[in-house]
């Protein structure tokens, strides 16, 4: 009899030890999915939106949820385009985008992307400027922000990247320098990331931040299986081989435009600060002051802008040699010219003629 009871005993310990067991997987379970909630991701209609850059960042994250429920796991991203009213209606009228959710009915979410923008870009916070409480309430409660494009413009209204870096498409840099002059546009760059706040360059580059996110949410792995299936160079960084220099013109300094038009059109000659100054009538320091806070650029790199935006035009005909080219410009030292060349555009003079030199058929 006491042996039966000590069997009894026994039973009833090894039964309380595999509940324990099983009570603590159900636990872990649990914990685990808890800790693999779905990322919400904000994708914001604005007024004055590029509808592609909200189809294209929708898709993107909608790609990732499609392959990881083809290979049989959890879904990580509920995606959900926000706006001011119900309808927002873009495009010139061309479109009307029918929103998932009000902006003040989204109580916390983890990314907001901001679109690229059209129009007028001075304008383009003040059409939007609902959006700017909420953008910084939610960046406080953590939630990182992403600006396609020119929707860096948006980012910058809204003060964020005060003090801070950013990028946006090339040809409107010196506008953002000169609305924004407190953040530091580094506009060679495809993305900058500081802060949890990510800017993409021109155009199309914003695919690149996109699939960069994927990569830091998801994996490398499927950062590439996203990339491939879009058909996006995985790891292109720099926009400086597609910038068109146009300098700073945006100002009232005479002396200064006066100082420009001269350099761009005599650029192929021998031009010195001094002879600047002289022709001007001004000191040297008080010259390179006022043209630095007109232009963001010193005298001599705007020379050395105007001179390498001709040689690359120069390139792209195919006619000349790179030698030729450089002393056409007003450079006489092969390798100043060379490394001047890709410090700016991010190539060689001969890469950069072997990519954009116009290719001309023969019968």
């Amino acid at each position: 009899m006491q042996n039966y009871d000590l069997n009894i005993f026994a039973y009833i310990c090894k039964c309380d030890i595999l509940l324990m067991a099983f009570a603590t997987i159900v636990l872990l379970i649990l914990c685990r999915n808890a800790m693999i909630q779905k990322r919400h991701i904000s994708i914001l209609a604005l007024k004055n939106a590029n509808y592609a850059s909200i189809v294209d960042a929708r898709s993107v994250f909608r790609k990732v949820n499609e392959i990881l429920s083809a290979q049989g796991k959890r879904e990580l991203f509920e995606i959900q385009i926000i706006g001011e009213s119900p309808e927002v209606v873009i495009e010139d009228g061309m479109v009307a985008i029918t929103v998932d959710r009000l902006s003040d009915e989204i109580g916390k979410t983890d990314l907001i992307i901001i679109p690229a923008l059209r129009g007028d870009m001075l304008s383009a916070g003040h059409y939007n400027r609902f959006f700017v409480d909420w953008i910084i309430r939610q960046y406080k409660r953590n939630a990182e922000v992403a600006s396609l494009c020119t929707g860096a413009f948006m980012l910058a209204f809204t003060g964020l990247l005060k003090n801070k870096k950013c990028t946006t498409h090339w040809q409107y840099a010196n506008e953002f320098r000169f609305f924004y002059p407190d953040v530091t546009l580094v506009d060679g760059r495809i993305i900058v990331e500081q802060n949890g706040l990510y800017s993409s360059g021109g155009s199309n580059a914003y695919w690149n931040l996109l699939i960069f996110l994927v990569e830091k949410y998801v994996s490398r792995e499927m950062a590439i299986l996203v990339a491939k299936y879009f058909v996006v160079d995985l790891d292109k960084i720099a926009q400086t081989p597609f910038i068109v220099f146009n300098g700073l013109k945006e100002h009232d300094d005479k002396k200064v435009l006066q100082a420009q038009e001269f350099i761009e059109q005599h650029y192929f000659q021998k031009i010195t600060v001094e002879s600047l100054t002289k022709k001007l009538f001004l000191t040297r320091r008080t010259f390179e002051r006022r043209f630095k806070k007109c232009t963001t650029c010193s005298p001599i790199e705007y020379l050395q802008k105007v001179r390498i935006e001709a040689s690359k035009k120069a390139l792209e005909a195919g006619r000349k040699s790179v030698d030729e080219i450089m002393t056409d410009v007003g450079y006489f030292d092969s390798q100043t010219f060379r490394e001047l060349f890709k410090k700016i555009t991010g190539l060689t003079p001969v890469a950069y003629r072997d990519r954009y030199q116009k290719q001309v058929e023969t019968a």
